[in-house]
């Protein structure tokens, strides 16, 4: 008995999809199917039900495709560059394109001047140096985390995310260069953004006591982790549907229209003929 309960409460979540399916096409289609069929046959009330429902898609379609909400793809998010997204010490940052120049006398630099050094050069070159209060400090500071991680080159509670430095993403054709007037911006340059990750001192802890305060390691080299703004797809899903149900659509229409003539042209035939 225990084992059927199982089994019921395993598949309840497809069963439940697969009726609410069948309800709504019964009941909501169905219902309008049968309420047409008894007036203008069963042939051409499906026809019309069927040109309802694609109208109905299209502009359910079109009000996701403006909103955003609904049937949604992939949200943005930051991606990783393959082989160059962890970055270990400085000359590696210009090899992997985030920099293009490498800051003047780095090489005598200790690590505390070299984090001021490499900072400065970031911002030389047009980046901008995101505060931690602004939201997309918490969004790169994640993203960065779990590429560090699966990487292996630092793990969990080994390191400090210290600095985030972000580059491009301006959209284009602006109207009269006006950030307002963005209608018609439809592209975009390539939007890129660098942390800075600085390894913590290893801390002892001890049975029974509080763990000591993490502490930044001055004489530690920092890493970087080199990433680029995937936009995603959130708009296609409901793009497909306001285009293929506006064709649908469209298409039933004409046959719609097209019946309507020939019926017309063969009554006033039948008429004239008699």
């Amino acid at each position: 008995m225990s084992n059927m309960s199982l089994l019921a409460i395993g598949w309840e979540p497809e069963l439940r999809g697969l009726l609410t399916v069948i309800m709504g096409v019964v009941v909501l289609m169905g219902s309008i199917y049968m309420i047409l069929a008894t007036n203008i046959g069963s042939r051409l009330s499906f026809l019309v039900t069927l040109t309802g429902l694609m109208g109905w898609m299209m502009l359910m379609g079109l009000t996701w495709w403006i909103y955003g909400i609904g049937l949604k793809g992939p949200e943005p998010s930051w991606a990783a560059i393959p082989g160059q997204t962890i970055i270990q010490d400085v000359p590696a940052l210009r090899s992997a394109g985030a920099l293009e120049s490498l800051p003047n006398g780095y090489e005598d630099a200790d690590p505390g001047e070299l984090h001021e050094l490499v900072a400065e050069e970031f911002l030389s070159e047009g980046y901008i140096r995101i505060d931690q209060d602004n939201p997309a400090y918490g969004q790169a500071q994640a993203a960065a985390s779990e590429f560090i991680e699966e990487d292996g080159a630092l793990t969990a509670g080994q390191y400090e995310v210290t600095d985030v430095f972000d580059v491009g993403g301006e959209r284009y054709p602006l109207i009269a260069n006006n950030e307002s007037l963005d209608f018609v911006a439809f592209f975009h340059t390539p939007h890129y953004t660098v942390v800075e990750v600085s390894p913590l001192v290893p801390v002892r802890t001890e049975p029974g006591r509080a763990p000591a305060t993490a502490e930044i390691d001055d004489e530690a080299q920092k890493q970087y982790v080199y990433m680029v703004r995937d936009l995603g797809a959130k708009r296609q899903p409901a793009v497909v549907l306001t285009i293929g149900g506006g064709a649908i659509f469209l298409a039933l229409c004409y046959l719609l229209h097209r019946r309507e003539r020939i019926l017309k042209h063969n009554l006033s035939s039948a008429v004239a003929t008699a």
